[in-house]
């Protein structure tokens, strides 16, 4: 059948992965560092995805292509779900963490380490397995910062994790699009501020854009800044 669909310039496409996960239905994968629509029945030609592109990658064509499948989109949703974490893993647990006792310093045979208390307040941190409801989201400051910002900036812990929540992910890593949960965290929870810390490189930015999308989805006026680090441990702006 002749119908509207999304085509990809990979030329254009700069591996962010930011379409990958605005496309809710799973159609579009990163491949070899581009994004490729790799089920034409998973598309449903409604285009969430083009917003999300940062190079206008992605357009609307007219073209002979399998009707959108919607029934086979959501087995393999189901399927996705059922297939992660069957028997309940324990690392999915939440709970709140307080640190009552300073580190001692650590040796070994090598080198004398003289260890740093953690900051981190709750478990999980990652967007993916943390709960939308949890005693520690209410009045929290809430930190969502990408993967690489940690190893990136030495003092992650002292200058964003100090008194805040911590959510971290990667949206050319995870599939999936964080904009929903995110919006289910800030809509059902008291959260005072959000503060956004990603890389300076490109793929970056579907973090940035998923936390912007959500807090605008929530209906909720809350205060946000976006922090941006260099791959040498900088602070951009």
């Amino acid at each position: 059948m002749i119908r509207k669909i999304i085509r990809i310039d990979e030329e254009k496409c700069n591996g962010c992965g930011a379409c990958a996960a605005a496309c809710h239905e799973g159609a579009i994968e990163m491949v070899d560092g581009k994004a490729r629509l790799m089920r034409e029945d998973y598309c449903d030609g409604l285009g969430d995805c083009l917003p999300a592109c940062p190079t206008s990658a992605i357009s609307f064509e007219e073209r002979e292509a399998p009707a959108y499948n919607e029934a086979a989109v959501l087995q393999a949703k189901a399927k996705k779900q059922s297939a992660v974490l069957p028997c309940g893993c324990p690392g999915t647990q939440s709970r709140t963490i307080r640190h009552t006792e300073s580190p001692s310093a650590e040796s070994d045979t090598h080198v004398t380490r003289s260890a740093v208390m953690s900051e981190l307040s709750q478990w999980p941190v990652q967007i993916k397995l943390v709960p939308v409801n949890a005693p520690y989201f209410q009045n929290a400051n809430l930190l969502i910062a990408a993967d690489c910002t940690a190893y990136a900036y030495g003092n992650f812990h002292r200058d964003f994790i100090r008194n805040r929540v911590t959510l971290i992910g990667c949206p050319k890593l995870d599939e999936g699009d964080y904009t929903e949960k995110l919006t289910e965290i800030l809509a059902n929870n008291d959260i005072q501020s959000v503060t956004i810390v990603r890389m300076e490189v490109p793929c970056c930015g579907g973090i940035e854009h998923a936390a912007k999308a959500a807090l605008q989805a929530s209906g909720k006026f809350i205060p946000w800044q976006v922090v941006v680090i260099s791959t040498d441990g900088k602070v951009l702006g």
